[in-house]
């Protein structure tokens, strides 16, 4: 028979005591994300694109995560650490769409009491990207975890389902001119694309017959926004259905082609918008974009070019300045993404590019200043990351003010995005008419 022990008011005290000096001891060895406020999952968000599928955990703070592949089946395992399993996270699982290109489907469950594991069954081999961002604008801290396909894509194959006859092959029939060509854009862990194979040169096909090729950068997507208008009118998505406008008209002449940076909502990097760009050879390079400032009553169309000596006005370096901080809105991952470029984009910038640019500019600004009219009647000049490619004519368009109420309404309608995309192309023929680029490349 057990013995029954009554505790005196001096042993409860004791124990009390003891009890608070194990709970120090407890603390003192806890790892330091234990002592702070533990993070909490605020939001998560996917962004399938055939380029890389983006997903993001917003946090309340920041926190330490793990990742490993396993094969057979194809699996990316990420360990969030200091962490519990909340209704954001949860919903992870029914944010993954059959068409998304990369993952099957992803489970997510406490593994240990302070680790919750994501499983995301591919649907084949990526080479992931796993980061960090610190809270900027709107956003929190963000854990990103960007799927990127094992053998990486190349600007060049996009061209294969361009309309016209074969327009690959007059592509490929250029690499071998004077211009430098640029590898694809490639991130960490990715296997390069293998060089498509040039078609059998054809009698009738000659460097004379060769299409223009407009390079066409839809500004923002994905995680970055851009300006959001009163009526929470996105630039992202304003832009994007201009330039597939844009790219319809171009692609129904029968001398030019066109090339998006994007075609879908996902964010793309400012340098490697212009590394697609010089990929494929273009010979001219459209930004499009929808302009914000904090006077609603702003208005009109901007047109604008590189600079190398400073802005030409305080409104474009204003501009500049925010359009080059997108990287930082979107997220990227600066290790990850092959910089071996950077400098020499900025320092081969030559002054034949911006006159160039210059000159198609004033054809562009002037074609829609009869669609919108203009806010500067000059094409101003600023140092956007975005225009430094150092042989190919570059401008920004920004097609309107969407912080304008009246301008937000102009642009949410179909036709006016039509009329502002056949604007783009009339006063880029009307530059073609005079400053074929075949003769440049001469």
């Amino acid at each position: 028979m057990a013995k029954q022990f009554k505790l005196t008011d001096r042993g409860i005290a004791r124990r009390r005591a003891l009890g608070f000096a194990g709970s120090v001891l407890t603390l003192s060895v806890m790892p330091k994300w234990a002592q702070a406020a533990a993070a909490q999952v605020l939001a998560v968000r996917t962004w399938p694109a055939d380029e890389y599928t983006r997903v993001t955990l917003e946090l309340s703070a920041p926190l330490n995560a793990e990742h490993f592949m396993l094969d057979n089946p194809n699996r990316l395992v990420v360990d969030l650490q200091g962490i519990s399993l909340n209704q954001a996270l949860n919903s992870l699982v029914s944010q993954i769409k059959p068409n998304d290109p990369y993952i099957r489907s992803i489970r997510v469950a406490q593994n240990r009491a302070d680790v919750v594991r994501l499983v995301m069954d591919l649907k084949q081999q990526i080479a992931p990207q796993v980061f960090t961002l610190k809270p900027i604008g709107n956003y929190q801290y963000r854990l990103v975890l960007d799927l990127y396909p094992k053998v990486a894509h190349d600007p060049l194959m996009a061209l294969l389902d361009s309309p016209g006859d074969d327009p690959l092959a007059s592509v490929i029939d250029q690499l071998g001119s004077s211009r430098p060509t640029t590898s694809a854009p490639t991130v960490q862990g990715q296997i390069a694309p293998k060089a498509p194979a040039a078609p059998p040169t054809s009698g009738s096909r000659n460097r004379g017959s060769r299409p223009v090729l407009i390079a066409i950068d839809p500004g923002h997507g994905g995680e970055d926004p851009g300006a959001i208008g009163p009526r929470g009118t996105r630039e992202k998505d304003v832009v994007l259905a201009i330039s597939k406008y844009l790219r319809d008209q171009i692609n129904a002449q029968p001398n030019m082609r066109a090339y998006m940076t994007r075609d879908a909502d996902f964010f793309v990097p400012l340098q490697v918008r212009v590394q697609k760009a010089r990929r494929v050879k273009a010979d001219i390079f459209i930004s499009v974009h929808a302009d914000a400032f904090s006077n609603p009553s702003a208005r009109g169309t901007t047109v604008f070019t590189l600079s190398t000596k400073g802005a030409s006005s305080a409104a474009a370096k204003w501009l500049a300045n925010k359009e080059n901080n997108a990287d930082m809105i979107g997220g990227v991952d600066f290790g990850a993404h092959d910089r071996s470029t950077a400098s020499v984009l900025l320092d081969m910038s030559t002054s034949q590019q911006i006159q160039d640019s210059l000159k198609i500019g004033h054809r562009v600004l002037s074609s829609l200043g009869k669609i919108n009219g203009v806010h500067s009647r000059r094409v101003e000049q600023a140092g956007f990351a975005v225009l430094r490619s150092p042989d190919i004519p570059s401008i920004l368009v920004e097609t309107a003010f969407i912080s304008n109420p009246k301008e937000e309404q102009f642009l949410r309608s179909s036709s006016n995005q039509r009329a502002i995309a056949k604007g783009i192309l009339g006063g880029v023929q009307a530059y073609l008419a005079t400053n074929p680029p075949l003769a440049r490349l001469g």
